[in-house]
């Protein structure tokens, strides 16, 4: 049994990410294999580029239902960049796109003065004590790089904050489902802690 389990349906740099869980010190896996995701201790759903295209191969692999089906029996799912924006309910990305619908609300576009995509360093703020900000301060600095950002319906699952133009949800957490909006794997120690935190979950 896997500990933890990218899911590879065609699209991102998965390999950047199975890195930085092993500069953890925790060997991870990326596998397309149904019986290898189903059987993981923790799986995390990536993603990179735009939220339609990354739904389209979700579902034509079967994978939206495999990943219904194992957050709902409980196991600790983490959502990267789109990877967290396909957790929500609907993307406004090129037209109007379902999402998985684990948590509620919507992706929307950037409407500000601000450069978009939105590229670089920023902070984030922590709303809420959660175990993936488990030895991370307060207003540290990760990397982002996108030009949508998650909107959710409730400030419940908001556990961390960015401002770029507009104060949004940069981690989110109900339960066993969370998701992070930069990518850990691109953040230094402070992304590389929040992975092990991940793993951590008891």
């Amino acid at each position: 049994m896997s500990r933890v389990a990218i899911i590879d349906y065609g699209v991102g740099n998965l390999r950047s990410v199975e890195k930085a869980f092993a500069a953890t010190g925790c060997e991870a896996v990326i596998s397309a294999d149904e019986s290898v995701l189903r059987s993981a201790e923790r799986l995390v759903l990536p993603g990179v580029g735009a939220f339609a295209s990354c739904m389209k191969e979700l579902r034509a692999r079967g994978f939206d239902s495999l990943v219904h089906e194992r957050a709902r029996a409980g196991t600790p799912l983490l959502g990267i960049c789109v990877g967290m924006q396909m957790l929500f309910e609907v993307s406004d990305e090129f037209g109007t796109t379902d999402g998985l619908g684990l948590l509620r609300g919507r992706v929307r576009r950037f409407e500000n003065e601000l450069v978009v995509p939105q590229v670089g360093w920023n902070r984030i703020r922590q709303r809420q004590q959660h175990r993936l900000f488990a030895g991370v301060e307060d207003g540290a600095f990760c990397y982002f790089v996108h030009s949508f950002y998650c909107e959710p319906l409730s400030d419940e699952v908001m556990v961390g904050e960015t401002e770029y133009g507009v104060r949004y949800a940069s981690v989110v957490a109900r339960d066993n489902v969370c998701g992070v909006q930069f990518h850990p794997e691109k953040s230094q120690q402070v992304g590389l802690r929040m992975l092990r935190n991940f793993v951590d979950v008891s």
